[in-house]
């Protein structure tokens, strides 16, 4: 492969249809790679890194807030039985 790379500008729902498709995509290379295909799982291999870079390219999402179960012995029993 060469080292070509390029920016595309896509919107998030463009990204979330490409990182769809990636997932079919992968799902059925990997059924085709548990057969013993080689080339199946060099491409899964390609896809799954695919994958990862879209996923560390994606805004995180805000984390929220957990709920509380209780505070001191009662929420502690509610949690043991």
């Amino acid at each position: 492969m060469n080292d070509f790379q390029s920016k595309l500008d896509l919107n998030q729902s463009q990204l979330e249809v490409i990182e769809a498709a990636l997932h079919t995509q992968s799902k059925i290379l990997n059924v085709q790679a548990s057969t013993g295909s080689r080339a199946a799982r060099t491409k899964l291999n390609e896809v799954k890194t695919v994958l990862a870079q879209i996923s560390q390219a994606k805004a995180p999402e805000p984390m929220k807030p957990c709920a509380r179960i209780g505070s001191g012995w009662l929420g502690m029993s509610r949690i043991f039985g």
